[in-house]
């Protein structure tokens, strides 16, 4: 039964049936659900916004860490280069515990990076070093893993793990699967990237990929004498290979200085077309992941806020904005589409969305480096489509790549694609030349 119907609703009696027309049904939800109370708060360092919007900007933002290396904005950013250190911590002894193998230091990085619309902006990483000498030729290799952090909450990264251990928001994928364990056990070093950078801006790659270079940047500046000669290989599945992905796809163009430094990439269960899966994502079983992700876009891209309803300000200020990896998937159990909290009929089809769109495709790009590609035959969230149109682009640019189809969903896909992926990653570390599977091109093509 409808109990509460807009204003003018032409049968609005008992046992009327619902509006059907999302406009009209949005407009109920505006006339029916108050706007929340908001403090007033400054707008965005890299944006300037009303009174209105800085403070509904403000108030979907993570709470505060408590730690300052993640709270505080730097200032004098726009004087430092990207990569630049800017804070170095020690952090080997609450590392150590969750490092499964003996290591000789861990250190906090934070360093001047660039956000997504240009400004400058800061990152943060973890440089791992095994306690064994790397016996190997040149300096030591490292190994990026891009964990799939997946949240909202500033104490959800790995980083704040391995500065403070085990905490209320630690993740189990901070660990599994052991791609830091078994690189760390085969003398390399680990860098673990914050890769959704200081507002959390889970699945925006531009922020991603910035941070991944930028930290590798860092590292070669924070230890020049030991791994400023070093390869480097990037390694990450779901939301970690849209990091790794864009850091590999932007290199050229924002750090050419590390093209003969990166050794292969290694994607599982990649995003390449947010406007497809966005779609996709839409009232299905993923429509929790679609909100969270609109919402963490909108802390780098305010102007997304304007397409809220009044009970999508609800809920992008709710403790909602707090959450990890392990809860946004529960979020879409309902299947909500994305409708019920925006203000407009079709909120994935306007111009502000199709910017955002635009902006997160890098389909047009030739990757950097060799690419291991892996995808789950029976994935329901992101379609095998992406990865396989991603093979045949890049293949077709002349790329050494390899492809491998799991017989799984997207979960099991992370545990059983892993050995191949991390087998891989590990020969392009010791300098083995990368195999590449891609077909004969045609004659004439």
């Amino acid at each position: 039964m409808l109990l509460y119907a807009p204003a003018g609703y032409a049968d609005s009696g008992p046992g009327a049936a619902a509006p059907t027309d999302a406009n009209e049904w949005q407009s109920w939800v505006d006339s029916t659900v108050p706007k929340p109370v908001l403090a007033l708060a400054p707008s965005p360092p890299t944006a300037e916004l009303s009174p209105e919007m800085a403070a509904l900007w403000h108030a979907t933002l993570s709470p505060a860490s408590g730690d300052p290396l993640f709270d505080d904005w730097p200032s004098g950013l726009d004087a430092l280069k990207p990569g630049d250190p800017i804070e170095v911590r020690d952090v080997t002894a609450t590392a150590a515990t969750l490092a499964g193998v003996p290591i000789a230091r861990a250190l906090l990085l934070k360093f001047r990076t660039t956000g997504a619309s240009g400004g400058a902006s800061f990152g943060t990483a973890t440089l791992v070093i095994p306690a064994a000498s790397w016996t190997g030729p040149g300096d030591r290799p490292v190994l990026v893993n891009a964990i799939p952090i997946n949240s909202l909450g500033l104490r959800c990264t790995p980083s704040y793990a391995m500065a403070h251990g085990v905490n209320s928001k630690f993740s189990v994928g901070d660990l599994f699967p052991p791609a830091t364990f078994l690189a760390l056990s085969r003398g390399y070093g680990v860098l673990i990237p914050d890769h959704e950078g200081p507002w959390m801006a889970y699945a925006e790659p531009r922020v991603a990929g910035h941070v991944v270079l930028d930290a590798m940047r860092s590292v070669r500046a924070v230890e020049p004498n030991t791994l400023g000669q070093s390869k480097f290989a990037i390694g990450g599945y779901s939301g970690g290979a849209i990091a790794a992905y864009a850091a590999d796809m932007l290199l050229g163009d924002y750090a050419p200085e590390l093209s003969g430094v990166l050794a292969g990439v290694a994607l599982g269960g990649l995003v390449t077309d947010y406007r497809e899966v966005a779609h996709h994502f839409n009232g299905g079983l993923a429509s929790g992941i679609l909100a969270v992700v609109a919402l963490a876009f909108a802390r780098e891209h305010p102007e997304l806020l304007t397409q809220l309803n009044n009970l999508g300000e609800w809920l992008a200020t709710s403790p909602v904005k707090d959450t990890c990896g392990d809860s946004n998937g529960i979020l879409g159990i309902t299947g909500v589409p994305i409708e019920v909290v925006t203000n407009n009929a079709h909120p994935l089809d306007t111009a502000v969305a199709g910017t955002m769109f635009d902006n997160s495709d890098f389909r047009n790009r030739k990757s950097a480096a060799p690419l291991y590609i892996y995808h789950g035959m029976l994935d329901i969230w992101v379609p095998e489509s992406e990865s396989l149109n991603l093979l045949a682009d890049q293949c077709s640019r002349g790329v050494p790549a390899v492809y491998r189809a799991i017989p799984g969903e997207h979960t099991i896909t992370l545990m059983v694609g892993f050995p191949g992926a991390i087998d891989w990653l590990d020969q392009r570390l010791r300098g083995v030349a990368a195999p590449n599977e891609c077909p004969a091109p045609r004659p004439g093509s």
